[in-house]
């Protein structure tokens, strides 16, 4: 979104504007932004100093996307479950300790929690049955209540960095269940010492431009200083960062990036770094012809993949992407592993249609839980898989719709549902 100005809304520059994005410092709710009542679908105030909203919030009528990341609230304000429209709420890094079932509208689709200090769901969550996407990761959370089993269309849930003492089994019964992080809890197993990963000296490197960078951290590419054990030349490095994530925290990425190993498919972890100030990981430099296969979901598909517009592929070479792609999550479930992010915004992909995944901010270690509860966790990832496939069928030229190869694709849909 565009950042707008206060002095823009007050001169009435912004009337009938479907959007607004104001971050100035704030500490109380503009009355200005009713004039925008009429039109205004999607309020963003992170980055302010709010700590409450308006009791008459519900006069912006048609209000369906309000994010205030970053400000000073306490409390999920309750005025929030009388707006006729909200479907998507984000409150992520504030001090909020009491979530208020008033406070949830029913229509909520997008609920975001994220680094707070909430110890408590409310049971009403079990009352918003068009729930997709819910993050909680980074809060004091010691439970789960068994009504978010009314939850049948959650497909998301990020409980990473918590204080849950087991294992919360009532997610194995939620029917979309998709894609699930929960590392970083007390009922989870200990990171593990990686003794056959060598350590490298933060200082043997240098650090050039930036490839890329996510929620958990950024990667660069790297030169060496002083190459003490055979490395190749060029390298990338990831520099995590140090408080915790929407995925959970960093040293759990590291943790399962490591202990996942090598794999022809998967990004090659080469060694750990010896940075004071924060975790670093040194992997293979991917070669440059290899293209994000897919980009990170939409405000609109919420939970689900989007494509460049165009982008297609043959059935055959489609085929190619899901072989692959199910050698890396037989790779992972040998592990026990949980990757929780099973996506195609993940995935680069070359020319050739070889496939290298990535990203484990969500990867979950599960090796210490019942045979029941791995049997629920495989299940979620394997769900994720069938999205994977029919995200990839999606992007099929028309001439093969028909073939044999993309109904047999089709038909494993159906399994992996």
């Amino acid at each position: 979104m565009v950042l707008q100005t206060l002095q823009q809304l007050n001169s009435g520059a912004l009337k009938g504007v479907k959007r607004l994005q104001l971050a100035e410092n704030l500490s109380e709710f503009p009355e200005a932004i009713y004039s925008l009542a009429d039109s205004l679908e999607i309020l963003d105030l992170s980055n302010n100093a709010l700590t409450s909203l308006p009791d008459d919030l519900a006069r912006l009528s048609n209000l369906k996307i309000l994010f205030c990341s970053n400000n000073q609230f306490t409390e999920l304000p309750e005025v929030l479950g009388s707006c006729p429209k909200l479907e998507m709420i984000g409150f992520k890094s504030n001090q909020i300790r009491k979530v208020s079932g008033a406070a949830l509208p029913r229509i909520t689709r997008w609920l975001i929690l994220t680094d707070n200090q909430i110890d408590a769901l409310p049971d009403e969550i079990g009352l918003l049955p068009r729930l997709q996407k819910l993050a909680l990761a980074g809060n004091q959370l010691r439970h789960i209540p068994e009504s978010i089993k009314g939850c049948q269309n959650l497909e998301l849930i990020r409980l990473s960095a918590n204080k849950l003492s087991s294992f919360p089994d009532v997610l194995l019964r939620l029917p979309k269940l998709a894609w699930l992080a929960f590392s970083g809890n007390p009922f989870c197993a200990d990171r593990h010492y990686h003794q056959e990963f060598k350590t490298v000296a933060a200082e043997d490197l240098i650090l050039h431009q930036v490839l890329g960078q996510g929620a958990s951290g950024v990667i660069s590419k790297a030169t060496w200083q002083r190459n003490l054990y055979g490395f190749p030349d060029k390298i990338a490095v990831k520099v995590f960062k140090g408080e915790v994530t929407s995925d959970g925290y960093p040293d759990d990425e590291l943790d399962a990036c490591l202990s996942i190993g090598v794999h022809e498919n998967i990004v090659k972890p080469l060694a750990q770094i010896s940075e004071p100030e924060c975790s670093a990981l040194l992997m293979e430099l991917i070669p440059e012809d290899y293209q994000n296969l897919g980009q990170p979901p939409s405000l609109v598909t919420c939970t689900r993949d989007t494509f460049t517009q165009g982008q297609a592929f043959s059935i055959q070479k489609i085929d190619f992407i899901v072989t692959q792609m199910d050698a890396v999550l037989q790779h992972f479930m040998d592990k026990e592993i949980s990757h929780g992010d099973l996506y195609a915004h993940n995935v680069l992909i070359n020319p050739d249609g070889h496939i290298l995944f990535g990203d484990f901010g969500a990867a979950s270690k599960y090796a210490n839980l019942s045979a029941e509860q791995k049997q629920g966790i495989q299940q979620i990832e394997h769900r994720a898989m069938g999205h994977f496939i029919d995200d990839m069928l999606s992007l099929c030229v028309a001439s093969d719709s028909k073939s044999e190869l993309y109904q047999a694709l089709r038909q494993r849909l159906i399994e992996l549902a």
